[in-house]
C-alpha cells in the first residue's frame, strides 16, 4: 500500500513514517522540507499521485485560537482538495481526547479540523489520543530556568509509538469515521510527570481551566488502552 504522512518529519510523524515502512508499506513524506506547502498546496498534487491513503499528523505550536484555526482549516482544506484530485480513498486523521471539552484556541482549531475532515470528499477515520508522554518534557525545555509551570491537568499519558502504530494499522483497514480512542493505562497530574522528569527543579502548578483540571481531557466511554506506561517510558530516555 502506498501511504503518505503529511507532517512526517515532525517527531510523531517520523515514528508513523518508520511504522508504516516496518510493514512493507511505501512511504511519501509530506512535508515543507521536502517541497510540499500545506498552507499553499504547493507539491501536493505531485506528492500525493498514487497515494491509496494519507496520514494526516501534521501539527502547529500555538495556543491562539486565531492561528490554530487558520492553520488546520488552510491545511486540511487543501490536503483533501489534493487527495479528492488524485483519487486517494483514505484519509486518517490524528486528534484529541476531550478535543469538543476543552474551548483553548489550539483545542477549537483542532476541533474544526474534525469538522472539516468528516465532512469532507475522503473516507475519514479519525483518532482521538490522550497527550504523549512527550509533553511533560515539551513543557519543561518551555520555560527556561531552575522554576518550571506545569498546567493542572489530569491526563492518562501514551507512547506516541503506540500511537503511530494504531495510525498505520487503521490506515491499513477500511475508513470508520470516528473509532475507539486511544489512551494511557494510568491517569497522571501533568505536575508529577514534569517533576519525575525535572531533576530537581521546582515544579509549580497553574490552572489552565475546569475542563482539563476536572478530567475533561480523559477518556468517557470505551478505549483502547496503551501498556507503555509514563515510568517505564522515562526510564528508557
Amino acid at each position: 500500500m502506498k501511504m503518505a504522512v503529511a507532517g512526517g518529519t515532525g517527531w510523531v510523524g517520523k515514528l508513523v513514517v518508520e511504522r508504516a515502512r516496518e510493514r512493507g508499506h511505501e512511504v511519501v513524506v509530506i512535508s515543507r522540507s521536502g517541497g510540499v506547502d500545506l498552507m499553499t498546496g504547493a507539491g501536493l498534487d505531485d506528492a500525493l499521485r498514487g497515494v491509496d491513503v494519507v496520514i494526516d499528523v501534521a501539527n502547529v505550536s500555538t495556543l491562539s485560537r486565531k492561528a490554530s484555526v487558520a492553520f488546520f482549516e488552510t491545511e486540511t482544506r487543501n490536503l483533501l482538495a489534493a487527495e479528492q484530485r488524485a483519487g486517494v480513498r483514505h484519509h486518517v486523521l490524528l486528534s484529541i481526547v476531550g478535543v469538543d471539552r476543552v474551548d483553548s484556541g489550539y483545542y477549537i482549531g483542532k476541533r474544526r479540523q474534525e469538522e472539516l475532515a468528516l465532512a469532507g470528499p475522503i473516507p475519514v477515520t479519525l483518532l482521538r489520543v490522550t497527550q504523549f508522554h512527550e509533553f511533560a518534557a515539551q513543557m519543561l525545555d518551555k520555560v527556561p530556568g531552575p522554576v518550571k509551570v506545569a498546567p493542572l491537568m489530569l491526563s492518562r499519558p501514551v507512547a506516541a509509538s503506540e500511537v503511530a502504530a494504531e495510525l498505520v494499522r487503521l490506515a491499513e483497514g477500511p475508513a470508520q469515521g470516528r473509532t475507539t480512542e486511544l489512551a494511557g493505562p494510568e491517569v497522571l497530574t501533568m505536575a508529577s510527570m514534569m517533576r519525575r522528569l525535572a531533576k530537581g527543579k521546582l515544579v509549580l502548578t497553574v490552572p489552565v481551566g475546569k475542563a482539563m483540571a476536572n478530567g475533561g481531557v480523559l477518556p468517557t466511554g470505551d478505549f483502547n488502552r496503551g501498556k507503555i506506561t509514563f515510568e517505564q517510558w522515562a526510564a528508557s530516555r
